[in-house]
This record gives C-alpha cells, sequence and structure tokens, in this order.
C-alpha cells in the first residue's frame, strides 16, 4: 500500500527554485532513505511535505488524499510527523514537558495521553527514567531519542527524520536505527540521512537528488550493485 506519494514536486524559498519535479512514493511498514549532496534539496522536501514550505507545483498526497499545501498543523493532524534536524528540543523544559508538547494536536484526555507517553517509554526507556530531568542536560543521542519521541506522541503515520545520526556516538546511531526498523512494523518512515552506509543497512528503497531532482531510486540492492553509485558514495 502506497500511503505517500509526491508527484512532480516544484519548490523552494521566494524566488529560489530548490526542487525540480521532484515525485517518489513511501510505502506502510517501509522505510525509505533520501541521500545525496549538501544542497541537493534533501531538507527542502521534508518541508516541502509538511507544509513549512509550499509548492509551486506538483501534488501530495496521503493514502489517496491530496494533501498540497495543507498547514504543517493539519499534516501533523492527517498524520505526518517531521523530526527536524539539529535536536530542536525545548532546552529549559523537562522530558515529560517536551513529549506534552508533542501531543497538543491529537491526545484529547488524560488517559489517553498516560497511554502514549507509555507507548514512546516502550520505545525509548531512558526518557521514563530522566523523564523529570531538564532537556539540555541530556546527552546528545538521549536529545535525539527525545525529538523522536515528541513525534511518536502525535501518533502519526508517517514519520519523517531528518539526519537522525548528525552528531552522535555510533553507539547512538545503532541505538536508535535499530528502534526506527522496530518501528517500521507499524509506520512508514522516511528518513534523509548522509551515513550513507547506515541507510543502505535499514533502508528498503533509495532515493538519490542532486541538485534538486531525482538522480537514482531503488532498492538498497540495486544501489550495492551499481558501481559508479558505490564509488561516487562509497569510496568503492
Amino acid at each position: 500500500m502506497i500511503n505517500l506519494k509526491i508527484k512532480d514536486i516544484v519548490a523552494g524559498y521566494g524566488n529560489l527554485e530548490v526542487l525540480h519535479d521532484i515525485s517518489m512514493q513511501a510505502k506502510k511498514n517501509k522505510i525509505v532513505g533520501i541521500i545525496g549532496p549538501n544542497g541537493s534539496g534533501k531538507s527542502t522536501l521534508l518541508k516541502t511535505i509538511v507544509g513549512i514550505i509550499k509548492p509551486t507545483t506538483g501534488k501530495i498526497f496521503l493514502n489517496e488524499e491530496d494533501i498540497t499545501g495543507l498547514s504543517p498543523n493539519l499534516c501533523l493532524k492527517k498524520g505526518i510527523a517531521l523530526v527536524p534536524q539539529g535536536r530542536t528540543i525545548f532546552p529549559n523544559m523537562t522530558v515529560l514537558e517536551n513529549l506534552q508538547m508533542g501531543a497538543f494536536t491529537s491526545i484529547q484526555n488524560k488517559a489517553s495521553l498516560e497511554k502514549q507517553y507509555e507507548a514512546v517509554y516502550n520505545v525509548f526507556p531512558i526518557l521514563k527514567e530522566k523523564n523529570n530531568q531538564v532537556a539540555v542536560t541530556l546527552s546528545g543521542g538521549e536529545q535525539n531519542m527525545l525529538c523522536i519521541g515528541r513525534a511518536l506522541m502525535a501518533r502519526p503515520d508517517v514519520l519523517m527524520l531528518d539526519e537522525p545520526s548528525l552528531g552522535l556516538a555510533p553507539m547512538f546511531i545503532n541505538k536508535i536505527y535499530e528502534k526506527l526498523q522496530k518501528m517500521k512494523k507499524e509506520k512508514t518512515i522516511i528518513i534523509v540521512e548522509q551515513n550513507v552506509r547506515k541507510i543502505l543497512s535499514v533502508a528498503d528503497y533509495i532515493y538519490i537528488l542532486d541538485l534538486g531532482k531525482n538522480k537514482f531510486e531503488g532498492k538498497s540492492k540495486s544501489f550495492l550493485h551499481n558501481k559508479k553509485l558505490r564509488i561516487l558514495y562509497l569510496g568503492g
């Protein structure tokens, strides 16, 4: 089942066009990886999907519903959550308060809120241990987990992450990707990632963007069987 479909999207910032007729799709229970050089439009694509940037032309569909141009708030209510690059926590709030901020669009009562806390704690037990700790005092890896946990509080069907491994020690990268692989049993996951080896090890499908255009799409195995791509992105 195709959960998210992007068709011929053109988007950018003011008069600067960054994405040029980008098309892609993501299926439920799959991890889609998006890679490419800096400035290729990867983050812009995620921002366009969630409505931070309005496309000039093209369409975005969620479960066959046209959501093109919806506001970020409405996109979140429809079931698409973005974990931005850079550990965008509320630094002076506790872990628990950060999680509460992720629930403002979806949780209607105390019982459902408590249930969602437990769902997040089941994914990241460390957050339960430190739920009264001020977020800025967490380690970098724990802050990344908190950002993902906050997004999960909205109960999204589609979870998108922008550079989840950025600046993390290998131990935390492995932990986060282990959790993401388990999450795909219930969600569609889209990951923008510079760590090409890591994303190839977990993604079911890969897109390469370059200068705002689709340069490659296919299964991870197809990427690895392409000598030119291996040399370009993996060094051989």
